[in-house]
């Protein structure tokens, strides 16, 4: 199945939940809502058509300074799925309001996003509801902020932590 069949497969299946989809450099992606992205994961990894077995990755873009998102959501976050069965692969995106910075957890589907989940909130401070252990990842507890935000101060002084502090 070619991405634009991927595509069209999900636009019919989900409906309104699709906001969008776009087919960039041989990159297929569709724009769910943030009430539909579980659904939308859940049909990609069961339809026998997609079989879409593997989260890639699940990342998050911050918009805060790039040209023509200045009115809207501040986040995407990103999923990237591949069928080993059928050997394609699509992305999906959830954008994100700054001020209700969540979305529903995809652990129930794959155990990978896990982690994933935790990288996120880690370095963008987007929340992922139902996730059964949203802790830092890659910082430390004591660590203020969300380094890969856009308006992180760099020069920010961070709490030492250590037995010689």
């Amino acid at each position: 199945m070619d991405g634009s069949a991927i595509l069209a497969r999900l636009r019919a299946r989900l409906g309104a939940r699709v906001l969008e989809t776009h087919e960039h450099h041989g990159d297929h992606t569709a724009v769910v809502t943030r009430e539909g992205i579980v659904d939308a994961l859940g049909y990609c990894r069961d339809d026998a058509l997609l079989r879409f077995d593997m989260l890639m990755d699940l990342t998050a873009v911050d918009y805060l300074k790039f040209p023509g998102r200045e009115d809207g959501p501040r986040f995407d976050v990103v999923y990237h799925l591949y069928s080993v069965p059928h050997n394609h692969r699509v992305r999906l995106k959830v954008r994100v309001e700054q001020d209700a910075a969540s979305v529903p957890t995809a652990t129930g589907l794959w155990p990978i996003a896990n982690w994933f989940e935790r990288e996120v909130w880690d370095m963008f401070g987007i929340r992922f509801e139902g996730h059964p252990d949203l802790r830092r990842l890659l910082m430390y507890e004591e660590f203020v902020g969300h380094p890969l935000r856009k308006d992180y101060p760099i020069e920010r002084r961070q709490p030492l932590i250590g037995p010689n502090v």
